[in-house]
């Protein structure tokens, strides 16, 4: 039997409600004074004996989504007609120490064979921290509710996006990508005493970092991959790297083709803004094999190298050419150490411009172009 799906929450302030109600079996929820009786304006009796739910197994989490189930005793069993479920982002570790009493519950589903499915029309956010308490409950002649004590409080975090989920965030991207520009050289800005500390403690190779967790807050390679960010996006009237950097003063340049060759693999990371007209893409090149590739091909979607709409490596009269998208700025990550000596590091000529600083930048919720339905 298909489990149904709880698809809504009621206290939603769309008016649709009523129908989401009709179609998927949900009810209304009232509100239980401190004590679990019945208030004033309620519609929940006072509480008699139903089986209390307990060990809650939570499972198949994805971004959006999740399976709950529990055990519950025998008796009184044949009587529930419905499940309370209580859905909270975990704020911090006191958050929920009035929950049983204080904080009414947000959904009512009918009872269905466990597990029971819930889709992220709660608006699941994806790697979130959220508790989650079930209650029993038998609707009576009436329309009141006999429900059960709270079960305990559960804590569970969801994923982040999947290969599916990000392609869509892809396909947002090639829409406004642009038309493409050649370009010859990645380049990286740091401080001076950046580069002195890669030539005395690390030998003169810049090492992979952990990602930050700018950008989409579902993408799969914050926090977790390792690699060398480098940006490749030149100026329209000169062909060339801009001048100006928000990273610092000093900045490596190497050829092309030292980083991005027919020997690397290319993948789609994420697409986002922050509050601005600018959109940023992150792609990760890999060489083949190499510890970042085998982290890539299980999370992102590969591109073709020579044909996407982002970043293309093609090859004309036996040289490598370079092309870059011209309406999104492309964050490169590279995910194997870089010797210094494969190219050269020199002080730009420009200002250092702060305000372009992607560093733990968060993605603006509210913009149509970047965001798929899943989360923010």
């Amino acid at each position: 039997m298909e489990v149904p799906r709880l698809e809504h929450t009621l206290n939603s302030p769309t008016s649709p409600c009523e129908e989401v109600i009709k179609n998927l079996s949900l009810e209304a929820i009232q509100l239980c004074d401190r004590d679990g009786n019945k208030s004033q304006d309620s519609g929940i009796a006072e509480m008699e004996e139903l089986p209390v739910p307990h060990n809650i197994k939570i499972s198949n989490i994805t971004c959006d989504s999740f399976k709950i189930s529990w055990e519950m005793d025998a008796k009184s069993k044949d009587r529930i007609t419905h499940y309370f479920i209580d859905l909270n982002k975990k704020e911090n570790k006191n958050s929920n120490k009035f929950k049983h009493k204080d904080v009414p519950t947000k959904l009512v589903a009918k009872a269905v064979p466990l597990p029971m499915t819930v889709r992220g029309h709660w608006f699941l956010s994806p790697r979130t921290e959220y508790t989650v308490a079930v209650q029993t409950a038998s609707k009576q002649v009436d329309g009141d509710y006999v429900v059960s004590e709270w079960s305990e409080i559960i804590e569970f975090c969801t994923a982040d996006y999947s290969k599916v989920h990000l392609t869509q965030l892809l396909e947002k991207a090639e829409v406004i990508a642009g038309r493409m520009l050649k370009f010859s050289v990645f380049y990286r800005n740091q401080h001076k005493e950046y580069f002195d500390y890669i030539r005395e403690h690390h030998g003169n190779a810049m090492q992979p970092s952990i990602k930050d967790n700018s950008g989409s807050h579902g993408s799969p390679i914050s926090g977790k991959l390792e690699g060398i960010f480098f940006s490749c996006s030149t100026e329209f009237n000169t062909g060339k790297p801009p001048q100006d950097s928000p990273y610092g003063r000093y900045r490596f340049e190497v050829a092309a083709e030292k980083l991005f060759n027919p020997n690397t693999n290319l993948y789609f990371g994420d697409f986002y803004c922050m509050y601005t007209a600018y959109h940023y893409v992150i792609l990760v090149i890999a060489p083949v094999g190499s510890p970042g590739d085998d982290f890539c091909k299980q999370r992102l979607p590969q591109l073709n190298s020579k044909d996407n709409k982002f970043l293309t490596c093609t090859e004309e009269d036996g040289m490598l050419v370079y092309h870059h998208a011209q309406d999104v700025i492309l964050e490169v990550i590279y995910t194997d150490p870089v010797d210094l000596s494969l190219g050269t590091v020199a002080e730009i000529t420009g200002h250092q411009l702060m305000s372009l600083s992607t560093a733990n930048a968060k993605k603006d919720p509210s913009c149509k172009t970047c965001n798929i339905s899943v989360g923010r």
